[in-house]
């Protein structure tokens, strides 16, 4: 399954019906999310028993765990395992949220339910319309409150009324436990970093509509699922140890937000814990925990996407490639030496004209795409063999 070529979701749906994915609860379910850093917002595994076939980027994870985590939550809330159905599904909630409007998604939502419509929507979702160019510096910069759909999409097929504006609510919030814990202390740069990361994700409130005072607190005495109410926890642990250190006043906060909640002390304490643990596995892979200069940051961030490019598109390259003698004895020589600035042309002038050829390669031919060809070159000599139609499913 590759979730960067379309059909990608048509070959899930066919997976699902031949093995087993499955979970006993919803609290199961939330836990497995959890482990694999979903409902923290940070991408970096996929969920258990399920297979790619490549090497994936943060963004197919993110789809990928969106996807799974909808599925899963429809299956337990009905009973079902009807793929068909839970495409119709899907596109009705978003279509209740009122999603359209805030992330293009108006075409999409009104045109015929098919699996690959439903890829646009949840490229859609995943991207909120970012370009490419800024999903290189990260992104979980745009997703890291995406769990946010999973927790309304289940009260939204328990029937529940007023979807959207218990979406702003969650939303809203969790912008506020994630601000008053970060102000339970002195605020250090990597502070306004994460909450630059969570304000950069809202989808159903406006930044500038939010209040941060304590009025929030109000709120969690309504009617809030166990989940929602952990999922709030969960964001208190992960914004006071995002900077790596805790102090006896973010503690404070904590357990106060638990009480709050219903919450046991032991409750807050193996919260705690968890997001500690995690962090500590995995901090070498949460990418915006390491203070990088940004300039690498962007080259690190295209290089991943020009890498995937490359990957997923290697058998048209090859064709291309070994048709244009001329072209490949540039980029070979572009490797050991220098090139004069009309071979640079040459070679650019030949390789846009491939890109032309080749739908997923059109970032090249954006404004400013031209700036990727270097590390486009640099990474040609690493062609892979692809599985150009690996989401092809195998008639038996």
């Amino acid at each position: 399954m590759n979730p960067s070529a379309s059909g990608w979701i048509n070959k899930f749906g066919y997976l699902v019906q031949k093995q087993s994915l499955d979970v006993s609860s919803q609290e199961e379910l939330y836990l497995q999310l959890k482990k694999i850093g979903f409902v923290y917002g940070i991408h970096i595994d996929v969920f258990p028993l399920v297979q790619p076939e490549h090497k994936l980027t943060e963004d197919e994870i993110a789809k990928i765990n969106l996807l799974v985590a909808l599925f899963l939550t429809y299956k337990l809330e009905r009973q079902s395992n009807g793929f068909r159905d839970f495409v119709e599904t899907v596109f009705a909630y978003y279509r209740s949220l009122e999603v359209g409007k805030i992330s293009f998604l108006n075409k999409i939502l009104s045109a015929k339910h098919t699996e690959s419509q439903l890829e646009k929507l949840i490229d859609s979702r995943i991207y909120l319309g970012g370009s490419a160019f800024s999903r290189a510096f990260g992104n979980s910069i745009t997703n890291s409150l995406l769990f946010v759909d999973v927790l309304i999409f289940r009260n939204y097929l328990k029937n529940k009324i007023s979807i959207v504006e218990h979406a702003k609510m969650i939303e809203y919030v969790t912008m506020n436990i994630a601000y008053h814990a970060l102000n339970s202390k002195e605020t250090n740069k990597n502070d306004a970093k994460f909450i630059q990361l969570l304000a950069a994700s809202l989808t159903y409130v406006d930044l500038k509509d939010t209040y941060f005072d304590r009025t929030y607190r109000d709120l969690l005495k309504l009617n809030f699922t166990i989940e929602e109410k952990n999922y709030f926890l969960d964001m208190a642990c992960l914004t006071i140890w995002e900077d790596k250190s805790v102090d006896s006043a973010e503690m404070q906060y904590v357990y106060s937000l638990g009480i709050d909640l219903g919450k046991s002390e032991s409750e807050v304490k193996a919260s705690l814990h968890f997001v500690f643990d995690f962090f500590e596995k995995n901090k070498e892979r949460i990418g915006y925990l390491n203070d990088k200069n940004v300039a690498f940051q962007f080259y690190q961030g295209m290089s991943k996407n020009v890498s995937k490019l490359i990957l997923r598109n290697s058998k048209r390259l090859k064709k291309e490639l070994t048709e244009s003698k001329e072209l490949v004895s540039l980029l070979s020589k572009s490797t050991v030496k220098e090139l004069s600035p009309e071979e640079k042309r040459r070679m650019q002038n030949q390789l846009l004209d491939i890109f032309k050829t080749i739908p997923s390669l059109a970032i090249f031919m954006l404004p400013g795409g031209a700036i990727l060809l270097p590390i486009f070159i640099k990474l040609i000599p690493k062609l892979l063999p692809s599985a150009f139609d690996d989401n092809r499913i195998e008639e038996r």
